[in-house]
């Protein structure tokens, strides 16, 4: 599949959106919310997301003049999307003096990272997730969920590569943790 050029269809869309065609932004919305909406609510949490979803797609309007054609339309419009959830845990980080997010604390050393054993449900999940710090979420989600390399993970977050690798075994083994039998973050029946 070759990269998005002045005729790719994306730019079509992009064109039509700038130049105001009634009804162009409309379906740039349609064809790009549920999957950032998606993205939103893993990494802030639903209730802020529909409000974040919205400056989302304002800062997409604003910024639509800046998009090349160099990669696809939703790959420009994800990683926007992410930089703005980040840009929020940032500032929501720093509203409640949260300047520090280490898992060391909580996580047993003895503990291993991989796929998490049992049976759990979304609810304890989003629960465990919203537990996460910040910077461990940001990487869990972007990595294990969306499929970002650390490389990408760490470009977009301002970090090095090694601490991209860190912040997610460290996130799985908190995940692990909340998940287990008798945690407490897991809704019983």
């Amino acid at each position: 599949m070759s990269a998005p050029g002045p005729s790719h269809p994306d730019m079509a869309l992009v064109r039509r959106c700038l130049q105001g065609v009634p009804g162009a932004f409309d379906e740039l919305y349609r064809t790009y919310a549920p999957r950032l909406f998606g993205l939103a609510c893993r990494m802030v949490g639903r209730v802020e997301a529909e409000d974040l979803l919205q400056e989302i797609f304002l800062s997409a309007h604003r910024k639509l003049g800046q998009y090349q054609g160099q990669s696809a339309l939703g790959t420009w419009l994800f990683r926007l999307a992410a930089n703005q959830c980040i840009d929020h845990l940032r500032s929501r980080a720093t509203r409640l003096g949260q300047a520090t997010d280490t898992l060391e604390d909580d996580v047993e050393s003895g503990a291993s990272s991989g796929p998490i054993l049992g049976t759990v449900d979304r609810l304890d999940i989003e629960r465990a997730l919203a537990a996460l710090p910040p910077r461990a979420r940001s990487v869990f989600v972007l990595h294990d969920v969306e499929g970002l390399e650390h490389q990408e993970i760490a470009s977009m977050l301002g970090i090095a590569e090694g601490t991209s690798k860190s912040q997610l075994h460290k996130a799985r083994l908190r995940l692990r943790h909340l998940l287990a039998p008798g945690s407490g973050t897991r809704a019983t029946p």
